[in-house]
């Protein structure tokens, strides 16, 4: 009875997860203008999608943000879990306790404090892109800390004074010692910055440029607009997104499995 009550509460959450993003998927792919009744079969919101220049610049800026930011949160976050790992107990548990306030306080705060700072007190127009780079490297950052961090304190400590001790210089030892023992939790918190950025509404809100959207804002004033081939077309990137997903999920299973049976096979 245990055993059956398990399964059943297991497929009740995945269906909860799942099932909204299928039903979706399926009338991508057909003629109807509302989520009710299914009509044929038409790539018509595939077509738009991909040949609407209004949804292709979305698309692309959005893109291009997501990949930016990233980048730059990366190189922070990653520097920032090396330089508290390397730092006094104090100072450690300083910037351990400081990284935790973005991770947990709300974007909506976060956003409008950024949008406040560089706008209001420093008088940075919002059409410089600037304020809007500036909250999601803010917003990711953070966590991409806290992706590197296990992996840093996974390695030897000592590695890198050995590296001194025989002569490295301090950037040296850095980028030819301990970086490429945290490359796994570096490229996992870019991967995490990217999904952040992607997804971000709030901040983006506060900060971007009147004439600029992102996917998560698009899709908000969208679904207040009466044009149904723009709301419709949204299901087929919910779909892209969702496939890209997975598909990139699965390369990464299946890299890791053939990962550990090239190590089984060399044992």
């Amino acid at each position: 009875m245990v055993k059956i009550l398990k399964r059943a509460y297991l497929i009740i959450m995945l269906l909860f997860i799942y099932l909204p993003i299928l039903i979706l998927a399926v009338y991508s792919f057909t003629s109807a203008t509302q989520i009710g009744a299914i009509r044929g079969f038409s790539l018509q919101n595939y077509v738009t999608l991909f040949t609407t220049p209004e949804l292709t610049d979305m698309i692309r800026g959005t893109l291009l943000l997501a990949l930016g930011s990233a980048f730059l949160a990366t190189i922070l976050g990653t520097l920032g879990a090396i330089g508290a790992f390397y730092s006094g107990k104090k100072a450690s548990t300083l910037i351990t306790s400081l990284n935790q306030v973005p991770v947990v306080n709300a974007d909506v705060v976060t956003g409008f404090s950024i949008c406040i700072l560089l706008v209001v007190v420093f008088h940075i127009s919002k059409d410089t892109f600037i304020p809007l780079v500036a909250g999601h490297v803010t917003l990711c950052a953070p966590f991409v800390f806290l992706s590197v961090m296990p992996k840093i304190k996974q390695m030897d400590s000592s590695i890198y004074e050995a590296a001194l001790d025989l002569g490295a210089t301090p950037l040296t030892a850095l980028f030819e010692i301990v970086i490429p023992q945290i490359v796994p939790g570096i490229v996992s918190g870019f991967a995490l910055a990217i999904t952040l950025s992607l997804d971000d509404y709030f901040i983006s809100t506060y900060t971007k440029p009147a004439m600029f959207d992102t996917i998560s804002t698009y899709v908000v004033n969208a679904t207040k607009g009466s044009q149904t081939t723009i709301k419709t077309a949204l299901w087929a990137l919910s779909t892209v997104i969702f496939a890209v997903v997975v598909l990139i999920v699965i390369g990464m299973n299946v890299r890791a499995l053939q990962k550990e049976g090239g190590r089984h096979a060399k044992e």
